[in-house]
């Protein structure tokens, strides 16, 4: 597997990975992941008791199979982001196709996705009418507030 060299943000996800490996150790836990737009990472401790005084962290195990670090591009657009934390749907239910696809046109105020929060179904509009260029989370992955859901190139 070819590995890419991190752009710019490869600092900031260093910093993040030595964050997370003193979280880990700190509060002692086996496995912690974030993701932080379009950059995931999870850190898992290989034994059971791992030696509090160990101060590397944990490896770097990539989420689901996808990359830790992500090629990031710059690119004008509107983003979409999770107004509550919750769980991330891309369909009304599991057998119906989801509201959007990448590269769907979409109008202000369309139904782009449902996030579950405490039981609730909370419909995500979009903000801005647009081509969807990007859609940044899996169906069914738990969200965070002000997480990027979606990229919309604004129509013209």
């Amino acid at each position: 597997m070819a590995h890419r060299r991190p752009g710019r943000r490869g600092p900031v996800v260093t910093e993040l990975v030595r964050e997370l490996g003193a979280l880990l150790a700190e509060l002692d836990l086996a496995e912690i992941e974030v993701a932080v737009g379009d950059v995931r990472v999870r850190l898992q401790r290989l034994g059971a008791a791992a030696a509090p005084a160990a101060a590397a962290p944990a490896p770097v195990v990539p989420a689901a199979g996808g990359p830790v670090v992500a090629e990031v591009e710059p690119v004008a657009g509107v983003t979409i982001e999770a107004p509550m934390v919750g769980t991330f749907y891309r369909a009304p239910s599991p057998n119906v196709e989801p509201y959007v696809q990448e590269g769907d046109v979409v109008k202000e105020g369309q139904i782009l996705c449902i996030i579950e929060a405490m039981k609730l179904m909370n419909e995500i509009e979009s903000k801005a009418a647009g081509r969807i260029v990007k859609i940044l989370v899996e169906n069914g992955h738990g969200v965070e507030y002000g997480q990027p859901l979606f990229l919309i190139e604004p129509g013209r």
